[in-house]
This record gives C-alpha cells, sequence and structure tokens, in this order.
C-alpha cells in the first residue's frame, strides 16, 4: 500500500485540512500503515501538485488550516489502485531471524524481549477489542461497515497471531538445550 492511495482513501470518506487527516488517520488507517504528519502534509501537497486533489479556499480563522478534498482524478486513482494486482507481501520479520539466531547460539536472554512484546501485542489486541465493540456492537447491515469491521478484524487477528507466536516461543525457551551428539 502506498501513502498516497491511504490519504486518498481518507479523503473520500471525508474532507478535511491536513491536522485532521493527520489525527483521523491515526484512528484508522494508521493502525496498519504508519506515516508520520510530516510524511502526509508532503504527499497532500503532491497530490495537490498532481491534481488529485485540492484545497479548499481557507476560512477566515486564527489557526488557517488548509482543507483538502478530493477530485475525480483522485477517485479515478484510487479505483484504479483498489483493483491492482499484486503478490502478497512475503513474511520479512527481523524477530524471526533471531528466533533462528537463539536456536543456534542461544541461549541469550531473549525470554525478556519475548514478554516485552507479549505486553505489547496485548495492549494493542485490548485497542482493537474497544474498537470493535464500540464501533461493531452488531452485524454490520451494509458493505461499508461489513468491510471496516473486516479490516478491524484482521488487526485482532495479526496481534492474536503475534501473540500465539510469542507465548509458543517463550515454552520453547524452556525446553532443554539439544545434546552435543
Amino acid at each position: 500500500m502506498s501513502l498516497p492511495h491511504a490519504l486518498l482513501t481518507a479523503l473520500v470518506e471525508r474532507s478535511g485540512s491536513g491536522s485532521e487527516l493527520a489525527a483521523r488517520f491515526d484512528r484508522s488507517i494508521g493502525y496498519f500503515w504508519h506515516a508520520t504528519h510530516q510524511q502526509i502534509y508532503r504527499e497532500l501537497a503532491r497530490l495537490e501538485g498532481g491534481g488529485l486533489i485540492e484545497s479548499l479556499p481557507e476560512e477566515p480563522t486564527r489557526g488557517r488550516r488548509r482543507a483538502y478534498r478530493i477530485l475525480p482524478a483522485g477517485r479515478d486513482e484510487l479505483k484504479r489502485w483498489i483493483t491492482q494486482q499484486e503478490a502478497p507481501a512475503p513474511l520479512r520479520d527481523e524477530f524471526m531471524v533471531r528466533l533462528r539466531a537463539e536456536a543456534a547460539v542461544g541461549p541469550t536472554g531473549l525470554d525478556d524481549e519475548i514478554r516485552r512484546r507479549i505486553a505489547l501485542h496485548e495492549e494493542q489486541l485490548a485497542v482493537y477489542r474497544d474498537i470493535e465493540k464500540r464501533d461493531f456492537p452488531d452485524e454490520p447491515q451494509d458493505r461499508e461497515a461489513a468491510l471496516q469491521r473486516l479490516v478491524l478484524q484482521a488487526g485482532i487477528r495479526y496481534e492474536s497471531y503475534w501473540l500465539e507466536i510469542l507465548k509458543g516461543a517463550l515454552a520453547a525457551l524452556r525446553m532443554p538445550a539439544r545434546r552435543a551428539e
């Protein structure tokens, strides 16, 4: 995924200023696609320069926040991107290499890092569960809500997956080392 397409998606959902978009991004798309506020502002300028979005006339307020809205060319680009075919992203995670290295040269004390990661994933899983309770107390009745819930469920499953892997790693670390032959 690319940041421009994430921002186009946010603008299709609702026009807004750069700071509003950054805040909305942090509360939704930012859970699975990280971007700094500086990157967001830089990309908004590129999108505007490319004719995909436009800034709205500034209201005479103290902060003078520039608001943006998507243009038909931006919608067309988003539709093109949505249907673009690509291979699934391969698993590329440094922690998996750490586990293999632990098997080769351990014990190293990796269990402290695993416990730290478990706490982080439990915390994020709790955030997702709270969002699910708040935003989806009942089964969605329309495609938009069903797709939004599906994205949230992917986050829940991702955190659950990591908790399973990490707890399995802790259990493996408690096992005796292989005897030298």
